[in-house]
């Protein structure tokens, strides 16, 4: 086995300080979570539990993470059987209709999410299909957003993938499903618990979307932390924000437990 080349110094400082950048919010919104005083202030004013208990004792935020965790329960696993369906396909087919049907997979990405929520808001309100301000309409909206970190994570995990073990186990006379279950689902299933994971957390934490789709009686994490930030300034809502980090990393650590992103991703 060869080794592999040492990162050079000035890369590592750079990781380094990225990665430090990236975690000082989240460590802002956890001591402002745990601050004693009575509004949302930086530095806190002293350490106390108060507010994480007034956010598990509040039927507001604890319905509003039950709301997200469903949303981002269901998306996911129509996200999940979609957008593997959805990479299999892309990554066997050939013609020039291929590349525009990925990049239209890809577009809810680089649509900002304000535009895609409006877009759906006005659809929803136009065609009179009954899906303004429901659970369908946002599942779908959330689904739309989240089915191409699927597609993305599996379509990677199908590059170079050798058709020719497939056809071995239909040639022993195994049915095309069968070799596809014993053959291609354990090699992509760790690409697809990867996406699966991903898409959970993006439609968990997803906030433009839900600002069009939801209402009043289906408010999601996101935008009851949003609307309590803008009516009251106290500290529920960032320790709100505590419970909504520690999904995230149980779901990151989850990843890094069950799927070798690595070695997904051709490193």
């Amino acid at each position: 086995m060869r080794d592999e080349p040492a990162i050079p110094l000035i890369f590592r400082v750079i990781s380094l300080l990225t990665l430090t950048i990236l975690l000082v919010p989240v460590v802002i919104v956890v001591l402002a979570g745990l601050n004693s005083g009575d509004y949302l202030t930086f530095p806190p004013q002293g350490f106390s539990l108060r507010w994480v208990y007034a956010f598990l004792t509040s039927p507001t935020f604890l319905s509003a993470y039950g709301v997200s965790f469903l949303v981002a329960a269901i998306s996911t696993a129509i996200s999940t059987v979609l957008g593997t369906m959805a990479a299999l396909f892309l990554s066997r087919a050939s013609g020039t209709l291929v590349g525009m049907l990925r990049a239209f997979f890809m577009m809810p990405i680089v649509l900002p999410g304000v535009v895609l929520g409006l877009a759906l808001y006005v659809f929803y309100v136009t065609s009179g299909i009954g899906l303004a301000r429901s659970l369908t309409g946002l599942v779908i909206g959330h689904v739309i957003v989240t089915c191409p970190f699927v597609i993305a994570t599996v379509t990677a995990s199908l590059v170079g993938f050798d058709r020719s073990l497939e056809e071995a186990a239909r040639s022993l006379g195994a049915s095309p499903f069968t070799a596809f279950r014993l053959i291609t689902l354990k090699i992509i299933a760790p690409a697809i618990s990867a996406g699966t994971i991903f898409a959970f957390i993006i439609s968990f934490g997803q906030f433009e979307v839900t600002l069009f789709l939801s209402s009043p009686n289906l408010q999601t994490l996101p935008m009851t932390m949003y609307v309590a930030l803008r009516y009251a300034f106290e500290p529920t809502a960032a320790a709100a924000g505590i419970f909504a980090i520690l999904l995230v990393v149980v779901s990151m650590i989850a990843t890094s437990k069950l799927v070798n992103l690595k070695r997904i991703f051709g490193g």
